[in-house]
């Protein structure tokens, strides 16, 4: 149904274009584009040429120096304009067109109106004598002149304009056909980003990243495509009417460059987007990699999947914007090889005066290599520790307990206390009073964790048996009994938490007492009586 809307509307818009007279299709606009403020950098005595139009049609070119060849251009044009005009007011079915020799040079007039004198420049420019180039100059302003009287006769505007509706109507339909391919394809994406239940969430996280990033693609370009057809269906419009075909001209000589630097951005958006997808792909087939998912690297390797995305996206961005701004340099006609010379020496200059940052990116990058951490584990360097928030070549942002966003040069980083690599574990100090039966608690310790372990709620959380290591020390508060529980990474806490709420009940039940600091007082006899005498 798609391809045969398509198909219609596409010989909709032929049969249109094809009804357009071949006048409208001969408007030489791209010669003019070679303008004289093109070539600031040239000299003032270079020879150069220009365009004389007629409607936004050009007819033929003038060479003279650079330096007076806008003001040759404005004189021609202006006395064209001028003669034109006397022409098709008057009842005249032909114009007068001629030259006449005045020292030695073919002069040419439009009804006994001065317009130009030829020149052996623009003799050469046609490689003929300049009574030969002023024979054919005479006859396209002859042919020229007729057309564009005819033009504007009331038949011919009437047929223009039946054609302008045409395409008008055509570039309506085209449109509605591409904003309801873009809803069709938007509800398919919706489909398509519904998890599945046995992908991993790093998996979902990437999947969706990829989808959106893809959206975002199929966004911008399905913009472009409609810009492009209203864009190329007004400015076919433009060119039916002869008192319209000089906005053409106009448009293409002031939108030219913004034109070429905002498809150079559009593309350079697009392609970051696109990369992403394929970064945001080739990470999720990592991370669905069955010979690579094991239960003991699965939630290491996840966070590792998520840290390389991240910092290879920044990568690439950088180096694409880059590649951007040098292809928008060039669209301005810059040449960028003296300026990569300069920028490679003010580079080096500046590695040199920032050996830090080049620290930063080198131990950067061996944190990711070696995988010392990743996003989302918590970490301890040195006095401050957290959870890592966002890491680069650069710096590494971890948020403490208290909300604090700690932000560290990974050139300062030298000792790393990873808190939830691999698995993490909850290390716990269980003190009871000297006179309870020490057997009996640890009986009762060792009770709690077991039941822990088999509970569902709490069995996915806890990687191993609990182990009850026995009497840790001789403390303050007692006896000092050490439990240790292996969990998955960062869950050590709330394991801890539990235990200590299931212990606390249990020994609630069983009669024995958290004991509180205490300290005994041991008086000498001696010394208490000859205090008392």
């Amino acid at each position: 149904m798609r391809f045969r809307f398509l198909a219609v509307a596409s010989s909709i818009a032929v049969v249109t274009l094809c009804a357009v007279p071949k006048a409208t299709g001969q408007i030489n606009l791209l010669p003019n584009l070679q303008t004289p403020a093109s070539l600031s950098n040239e000299s003032d005595n270079r020879i150069v040429n220009g365009w004389i139009y007629l409607d936004g049609r050009g007819l033929f070119r003038l060479t003279t120096t650079r330096a007076a060849l806008a003001q040759r251009l404005e004189d021609v044009q202006q006395n064209l304009n001028e003669a034109s005009r006397n022409y098709f007011k008057s009842s005249e079915t032909e114009p007068k067109v001629e030259f006449r020799m005045q020292n030695e040079l073919p002069v040419i007039y439009i009804n006994n109106r001065y317009l130009m004198t030829v020149t052996s420049n623009d003799a050469q420019l046609l490689q003929v004598d300049t009574k030969t180039a002023a024979n054919q100059i005479t006859q396209l302003l002859r042919d020229d002149l007729i057309r564009a009287k005819q033009e504007r006769s009331r038949e011919f505007l009437i047929q223009q304009g039946l054609i302008a509706i045409g395409i008008g109507a055509s570039v309506i339909i085209i449109s509605w056909g591409i904003h309801s391919w873009q809803h069709r394809l938007q509800r398919r994406f919706l489909r398509a980003t519904m998890p599945a239940p046995t992908e991993a969430p790093i998996s979902t996280q990437l999947k969706q990243q990829q989808h959106q990033n893809l959206k975002e693609v199929r966004h911008r370009l399905f913009q472009l495509v409609q810009a492009g057809v209203w864009g190329s269906g007004g400015y076919v419009i433009l060119g039916l009417f002869p008192y319209t075909r000089m906005l053409q001209v106009i448009l293409i000589r002031t939108a030219q460059i913004p034109f070429f630097l905002g498809i150079v951005g559009l593309c350079t958006y697009v392609a970051i987007r696109f990369s992403y997808v394929l970064i945001d792909r080739f990470t999720s087939a990592i991370a669905n990699s069955s010979t690579l998912l094991t239960p003991e690297t699965s939630e290491r390797l996840q966070l590792r999947v998520s840290t390389i995305s991240g910092v290879a996206k920044s990568i690439v961005t950088i180096i694409l914007v880059g590649v951007g701004i040098l292809l928008g340099l060039i669209s301005l006609g810059i040449d960028i090889v003296p300026l990569l010379a300069g920028v490679s020496l003010v580079g080096v200059a500046v590695s040199l005066a920032s050996q830090n940052l080049i620290k930063d990116a080198i131990n950067g990058f061996l944190i990711i290599l070696e995988d010392q951490y990743a996003l989302g584990d918590v970490i301890a360097l040195g006095d401050v520790g957290g959870l890592v928030e966002n890491m680069n070549l650069r710096i590494t942002q971890i948020r403490d307990a208290e909300g604090r966003l700690i932000t560290i040069p990974n050139s300062e980083i030298k000792i790393v206390a990873n808190l939830s690599s691999r698995w993490s574990r909850a290390d716990l100090s269980v003190p009871v009073a000297y006179n309870t039966d020490i057997s009996h608690a640890l009986k009762l310790i060792e009770t709690v964790a077991v039941e822990m372990n088999f509970d569902p709620a709490w069995q996915a959380q806890i990687i191993e048996t609990p182990q009850v290591l026995g009497v840790d020390n001789f403390g303050e508060r007692g006896l000092i009994i050490r439990v240790w529980i292996k969990t998955q990474p960062l869950k050590q806490w709330d394991v801890a938490r539990e235990f200590r709420r299931r212990l606390k009940i249990t020994f609630d039940e069983a009669g024995i007492s958290i004991p509180i600091p205490q300290q005994a007082v041991w008086l000498n006899d001696a010394q208490t009586l000859n205090g008392k005498n």
